[in-house]
């Protein structure tokens, strides 16, 4: 039924609603969802979805405002079209009534990227439960007359536009351009065939997303609220063994792991004060200067690589004093350590790079700064892993050194099922890119792998979600309430359904960063930029020797690993679609670039060379700067600057809101009534009593006056 609904081209309008119901949720059954302690959910187990069109102005008492001025509702397939938020309240209520819902009787709506939709009506119904990690930022939010609107663009990861790509069962292909938000309209705007085309797709368009997540998943109570929630549950049924006939042994066995894996108050905050992500930089020699012939090697999936390595705390935590330079030096050696140091007259041995973040320090005194990082200083106070310090005395000289609140964990590898599932979605992501065609279950081999790729690196980010998070409830507004550290932390430890350790994610980070750096250190005043797991540099061929060195030991590494855990060599090196072996945690040839500049970290430009090995890509211009939407932003430039462009491209560079494809969300919590005119010149009433304003958003690359004034020192000397 699914199917012919959503080939159906007729639009209900809410006085039909009653028809809607009848011929969308006729052959709808219900399932069950049971809960933990809560009483179980029943489903209709059906794709639906909800979406609205806004128009954002300056009303007459010259404030911002913004206006709903079109709903679209979708029930399995079939849609309807509204203007007002009345007539949007009198259509759920009928929905409710006729389907029975309650709060243990539910319909799900999705809605992509709640968030916003929930600002608007938040006001216009009561609240069972609103579920949020973040403020105004809802995963879900039930009424309480039976209605869930849940959030698609958390659960898959993807703007609109990309979901509609991926769609393989229900094709339904994302519309662009064909409204023109400028516009101002009203709920009296008549809307052109085009415009009403264009709301219609948006709502199909989540509908066959969520279809396919029920057809997949095998009903719409089995789908996790969030992307992470897939990676979660793989990896669980993996370490808990429910994926096989062994779980009770199995999950007894992990518990036990996990019940000696805990952490203390004191030590959370030291972890918390440890952890920081991948490294992101560029040489202050080369930043602000075009480079030509400059190459780019990228690690092959660097975090999971990490993962599976012998170099993570799997022990509780002990607390360890200090006695000599020699215990020093051999915990170093043999142990995952945590510490606080403070290090006096700090001062960088080169100039082409500097490691501590400047925001990461407790203490930093008179320090001289290169774009966040901190080249001098009189004083340092600073936590860090064996890993952080073993970079630092790379990277620094100092005249005294302090150390304290060590704490010492055994060091090993991460549970064998663990890594076996980062290594087997390794190797699937590796098998199935560039697969034509459809598996046994009809499913495109595409939307297969890019599924696997996703839960791959989703791997690290699961083992660094905060087990700290503050409440944020919704109870007619939103409020953030800090959590009792130690009540948090006593909750984390006693969980039954734990299969993760804090540190591990710490310690994910800590080990990437030593991979780049050994690349940083070796390329010296060659290197120009890093991000997180690449670098790019100049004189290619003067560091072949290095990269095939790094290669063949992480490779050796790696095979220790398949060893130790009796896996077969496959999984480090399995083959792609053409036959090609793909060695996981090696350098990889990413780019070749005849012209590179960079203004700091998230900011360059580059043209890729004339060279076989960048392919289809050769003579193209790229964009990376963060908070630009560089599809618009670049050809823009190209535009107006054309062969300049390098030039332009500097600290003094403005790009217009037109250009930028960055909009800035206004949050508007108080009432908004008046009349307003459209486009056309019709004028309506409108009523929000709260709203979100949407304008340009205009972008300068300039830089901070104390990286500029660093920069000028440099090229002085």
């Amino acid at each position: 039924m699914f199917i012919d609904n959503l080939q159906s081209t007729k639009i209900y309008n809410p006085k039909e609603i009653y028809e809607m119901i009848e011929l969308s949720m006729t052959d709808c059954h219900q399932v069950l969802k049971r809960r933990y302690k809560e009483k179980s959910i029943h489903y209709y187990n059906c794709a639906n979805a909800f979406d609205i069109e806004t128009t954002s102005f300056i009303d007459s008492h010259n404030e911002k405002c913004a206006t709903m001025y079109e709903w679209t509702l979708g029930l399995n397939g079939l849609c309807m079209i509204g203007r007002t938020w009345d007539e949007f309240i009198v259509t759920i209520n009928i929905i409710s009534e006729s389907l029975l819902l309650d709060k243990d009787h539910r319909l799900v709506i999705g809605v992509h990227n709640l968030g916003y939709e929930f600002q608007f009506m938040r006001h216009y119904f009561e609240w069972e439960k609103v579920f949020a990690v973040d403020l105004r930022k809802p995963v879900y939010a039930v009424t309480t007359n039976g209605i869930e609107f849940r959030d698609t663009l958390i659960l898959s990861g993807y703007k609109l536009e990309t979901v509609g790509k991926n769609l393989h069962t229900y094709k339904v292909a994302k519309m662009v351009g064909d409204l023109d938000y400028k516009k101002i309209r009203n709920s009296e705007t008549t809307l052109t065939e085009k415009e009403i085309g264009y709301c219609i797709n948006d709502v199909k368009v989540v509908m066959a997303y969520l279809q396919e997540c029920i057809d997949s998943e095998g009903s719409i109570a089995s789908i996790p609220l969030t992307k992470t929630g897939y990676i979660r549950r793989f990896v669980r049924n993996a370490c808990f063994g429910y994926d096989t006939d062994e779980k009770n042994y199995k999950r007894y066995d992990y518990m036990s792991l996990m019940q000696n894996l805990t952490i203390e108050p004191e030590e959370y905050k030291q972890l918390k004060r440890a952890f920081c992500g991948g490294f992101t930089h560029a040489s202050p020699f080369y930043s602000g200067n075009v480079c030509d012939n400059v190459m780019s090697m990228d690690l092959t999936s660097s975090y999971p690589t990490q993962l599976c390595l012998p170099k993570f705390p799997m022990s509780k935590g002990e607390k360890h004093t200090i006695e000599s330079k020699n215990d020093f030096e051999e915990s170093l050696k043999l142990y995952c350590c945590l510490f606080d140091i403070e290090l006096k007259n700090v001062e960088s041995k080169f100039m082409y790079d500097a490691y501590i973040s400047r925001s990461r320090c407790i203490k930093c005194e008179n320090p001289t700064i290169s774009n966040g990082r901190v080249v001098s200083a009189d004083r340092i106070l600073i936590t860090v892993t064996e890993q952080d310090f073993n970079i630092i005395k790379n990277v620094y000289t100092w005249s005294d050194i302090r150390i304290g609140n060590m704490i010492r964990y055994q060091r090993g590898y991460l549970p064998r099922d663990f890594v076996r599932s980062v290594l087997e979605l390794y190797k699937s992501k590796t098998e199935l890119k560039g697969l034509q065609g459809d598996d046994e279950n009809g499913v495109p081999y595409s939307v297969t792998y890019l599924s696997r790729k996703e839960m791959l690196n989703a791997c690290y980010g699961m083992t660094v979600t905060d087990i700290v998070r503050s409440d944020i409830e919704y109870i007619d507004e939103w409020t953030q309430t800090e959590p009792v550290l130690q009540d948090a932390i006593e909750k984390y430890n006693n969980s039954k359904n734990r299969f993760l350790f804090y540190p591990w994610g710490v310690w994910t980070t800590a080990c990437a960063r030593t991979a780049v750096w050994s690349a940083i250190l070796n390329l010296k005043d060659d290197y120009i930029y890093c991000d997180t797991d690449s670098v790019k540099f100049k004189n290619p061929e003067k560091h072949k020797e290095y990269f095939d060195k790094y290669n063949r030991i992480i490779t050796e590494q790696l095979t220790k690993t398949c060893e130790h855990f009796g896996f077969p060599d496959e999984y480090i090196h399995p083959k792609n679609n053409k036959g090609k072996e793909k060695q996981l945690g090696v350098w990889d040839f990413d780019g070749l670039y005849s012209e590179f500049k960079t203004l700091g970290a998230k900011r360059y430009l580059l043209k890729y060379a004339d060279d076989s090995r960048n392919g289809d890509d050769a003579g193209q211009y790229s964009l990376t700067v963060s908070g630009l939407n560089k599809k618009i932003t670049l050809p823009y430039l190209l535009d107006k600057y054309g062969d300049d462009i390098f030039k332009k491209f500097d600290n003094d560079l403005y790009i217009d809101g037109k250009h930028t494809g960055k909009n800035t969300h206004t949050y508007i919590d108080d009432e908004k009534r008046g009349k307003l005119k459209d486009y056309q010149g019709n004028i309506a009433e409108y009523h929000e009593c709260s709203c979100i304003h949407l304008s340009e958003s205009d972008y300068s690359l300039s830089i901070s006056q104390e990286y500029l004034n660093f920069l000028l020192a440099i090229q002085e000397d």
